[in-house]
């Protein structure tokens, strides 16, 4: 696309958001969008540089949302290095940072909110009640502040890009999705701000969320079709490894999310554990 980049604009007002995209688009310029919470890594960059090259505008978000964690959960110790992610979006030939406060985007007295049915209330949606509500209700914001031709999500929060894609289709929302790769480390782990918890004693036993997932890709490759069976190997993998703790492990319809029990021509393997004190989710598109 046209290059034509300026300095970056760091903003934290709605409406020089919108001024600033709004100018973009007389120019005749197709507007990207990275919603992020930053601490931003190779996973966010892939996202950035897929917008740099399909789009003549990029905006990234970085807001860590309050109303997608749970009470017991890491909002206050959630990275937030802000230099680093400015430097890294300079870096990338960003041309604008939306890093609002809270108060803006939950004004005072704000009671309205955005909620998918169905995709919010299994797997994640069950283990973190009330985390799709928020993760819908600040997207739709995001969206409405940015008015991107296109926005960018990751398949490594693989139910959370069908709940944005459900949602915008039902929301009449004038912006095409565009979920890019899971981006993983040379050992399989994937990519995750939540990462630098671990200890490095946690690192290797957390590869065992991406070898059940492998481990699921083998099976079916050489033949298998119990997916009972698979599940249960899924399962005993990552039981066997010392800190981790299984929230579930599943193989699914991929639109859907339904749990199979016969092969589809295309599934998705889902998984999500604790190793010790840190929640970590990931997935593999599976082919039969």
């Amino acid at each position: 696309m046209a290059d034509g980049r300026g300095e970056l604009q760091v903003l934290d007002d709605p409406d020089q958001v919108r001024s600033a995209v709004r100018a973009a688009r007389r120019q005749g310029k197709r507007v990207g969008c990275v919603p992020t919470m930053g601490a931003l890594h190779e996973g966010h960059l892939s996202l950035i540089r897929a917008a740099r090259a399909e789009c003549d505008f990029v905006v990234v978000t970085i807001f860590v949302n309050p109303t997608q964690f749970g009470p017991n959960e890491d909002f206050d110790k959630y990275p937030r290095p802000l230099e680093a992610d400015l430097a890294a979006c300079r870096k990338e030939g960003v041309d604008v940072v939306f890093h609002p406060a809270v108060e803006a985007m939950y004004p005072a007295g704000s009671k309205t909110f955005v909620e998918v049915e169905g995709l919010s209330t299994i797997w994640e949606g069950a283990c973190r009640p009330g985390h799709f509500r928020g993760v819908a209700t600040i997207v739709t914001k995001l969206l409405n502040v940015t008015e991107p031709d296109v926005a960018y999500f990751g398949q490594k929060d693989y139910q959370q890009q069908l709940l944005i894609r459900q949602m915008c289709r039902d929301l009449l929302l004038p912006v095409r999705i565009r979920v890019c790769p899971t981006v993983r480390e040379p050992d399989g782990l994937a990519m995750s701000s939540r990462n630098a918890y671990l200890s490095p004693e946690e690192r290797r036993s957390a590869l065992a969320l991406s070898q059940a997932l492998f481990l699921a890709r083998d099976r079916l490759a050489q033949g298998e079709r119990d997916l009972p069976a698979i599940r249960q190997a899924m399962r005993d993998h990552l039981e066997s490894q010392p800190n981790v703790r299984v929230d579930y492990v599943t193989i699914c319809h991929p639109e859907t999310l339904e749990e199979l029990e016969e092969p589809l021509p295309r599934m998705v393997a889902l998984v999500a554990a604790r190793v010790n004190e840190t929640r970590l989710i990931d997935n593999l598109l599976l082919e039969t």
